[in-house]
């Protein structure tokens, strides 16, 4: 049996102490494969975005383990932490935290400055996943200045950048209208299928979750229900 690309078992996250402890995960499980795309659905404090922020190591959970292609993530020093989340994760958030009055291409390309990549090829691959994604005339344009859908698109080239493994994508269409957000959505399902890269997406719209291949629910910080498409690898 292959082995999963990101693994979580008996996963458990509290917040505060005593009186004002909240348990955001009770103790989740779950493995997910290379090329899969799955949903993450809860309503509101269900502890879905706590799940995605573990899965992707952004957090820590009290208890349980994290597995990252079968070795556990305590076993990684920051320094390996850090070259995960930089290289092979790629980030598309509700909230675009785009610098505003940075150009597009310098938005995009800050995964590679922060690698120490040299401008040169920043500047290429930067270019590339515009151009990927029709946004090359955009490059010398401020961030400020572009549509929500537009910055949105700006969002998933920064996440493109590296080549990742995997994008983390916690309510990508929820700040933008019905028809840019089903542009968003066939993007990120075309790159699934077409490049291979892993999709997790924390959602409460039961349309995009039916796109992807697995769907699982959470209720209070524990998982209730696990959906999956037939023939699809768990």
């Amino acid at each position: 049996m292959n082995t999963p690309l990101l693994a979580a078992l008996n996963i458990s996250r509290s917040y505060g102490r005593g009186a004002t402890r909240f348990d955001a995960l009770k103790g989740v499980s779950l493995k997910i494969g290379t090329g899969v795309s799955l949903a993450i659905l809860g309503k509101s404090g269900s502890g879905k975005s706590t799940l995605m922020h573990l899965l992707a190591l952004l957090d820590q959970p009290d208890g349980g383990a994290l597995l990252v292609e079968g070795k556990d993530a305590t076993e990684l020093n920051v320094k390996q932490i850090s070259r995960l989340r930089n290289e092979d994760f790629g980030f598309v958030f509700q909230q675009f935290f785009l610098t505003p009055n940075a150009s597009v291409l310098e938005n995009v390309i800050l995964p590679l400055k922060i690698a120490g990549i040299g401008a040169r090829e920043r500047k290429m691959r930067g270019m590339e996943v515009l151009t990927q994604l029709e946004l090359e005339d955009k490059a010398r344009n401020k961030a400020i200045d572009l549509s929500g859908g537009q910055k949105q698109r700006v969002v998933i080239a920064r996440a493109l950048v590296n080549n990742p493994k995997v994008i983390f994508a916690d309510e990508p269409t929820g700040n933008l209208d019905t028809v840019t957000g089903r542009l968003v959505e066939d993007l990120l399902f075309s790159l699934n299928r077409k490049d291979g890269i892993t999709l997790v997406i924390v959602t409460h719209d039961r349309d995009l979750a039916d796109r992807c291949d697995r769907q699982m629910f959470i209720r209070d910080g524990l998982k209730v229900t696990s959906l999956e498409k037939a023939g699809d690898a768990a």
